[in-house]
């Protein structure tokens, strides 16, 4: 089917930090979102990137303001996005604008709202290569682990270097307690919807997606001492038994 996409302006830059060096050569940047429908409501998420020489592969993208950009380009020059959740993307179109990078794309589409086929002339942008657990990624060392049972699908991307560094989309969370980009309502409802925890499956994810428990327990099986999740707190160490019991009681 050709997919004719719509027309769409490009979402504005949110709210962010700065670029931290969280690991060698990886750089986390904790960014927001906000929305007004059904609820007038903000909170993070968190932006990755990943430098090789003066190549820069973002994962989880977020609009960075022009301070935030000028922080970005004196890292080196972004080649490549990795859009790992099917929920995310919004602003994988602006990169790819600035920059002329490749889009690295999860098998889902890029469409306005959330339903999971949804109509031809709500889908926005299409990526240049999808990827799956046989894609060879243009950075060193990376693996992608699929969920192909989730619906939109789901991947974590792997990088087999320090005992293992595991950046997921929605599937894997570290909020431990709200951060200074959470509105007032979004504390009330996102601590009541059960969001507020570490080490923590995405419970809003795994409703929607119903994903394969048996899949998600398969992460069990990888090795990871790290995890740079798109939402929530960079685990330094130890990550894979702080998520051993949640994963397990699945």
């Amino acid at each position: 089917m050709t997919i004719k996409m719509t027309t769409r302006e490009m979402p504005k830059a949110m709210k962010h930090g700065d670029l931290e060096e969280v690991f060698n050569n990886i750089f986390v940047v904790k960014g927001s979102l906000s929305f007004k429908k059904p609820l007038p409501m903000s909170f993070s998420r968190n932006m990755t990137v990943i430098r090789e020489g003066d190549a820069l592969t973002i994962v989880n993208s977020v609009r960075l303001s022009d301070e935030g950009l000028k922080q970005l380009d004196a890292l080196g020059q972004v080649q490549n996005i990795v859009r790992l959740a099917g929920f995310h993307g919004m602003d994988d179109p602006f990169y790819k604008d600035r920059y002329g990078a490749a889009v690295w794309s999860v098998d889902a589409p890029y469409a306005v709202g959330t339903s999971t086929d949804p109509a031809e002339e709500d889908i926005y942008f299409a990526p240049d290569h999808k990827i799956s657990t046989a894609t060879d990624l243009p950075i060193e060392d990376a693996q992608i682990v699929a969920i192909n049972s989730a619906k939109p699908k789901e991947a974590l991307l792997l990088l087999r270097r320090d005992g293992g560094i595991l950046v997921s989309g929605d599937c894997l969370q570290n909020w431990a307690k709200p951060d200074k980009y959470f509105s007032f309502l979004a504390k009330i409802f996102m601590r009541r919807g059960g969001f507020i925890k570490a080490a923590n499956v995405g419970p809003a994810w795994l409703k929607f997606t119903k994903a394969d428990t048996a899949e998600i327990r398969g992460l069990l099986g990888l090795e990871f001492d790290k995890l740079i999740p798109a939402h929530g707190e960079v685990i330094s160490s130890g990550a894979k038994e702080s998520y051993r019991s949640v994963i397990s009681a699945l």
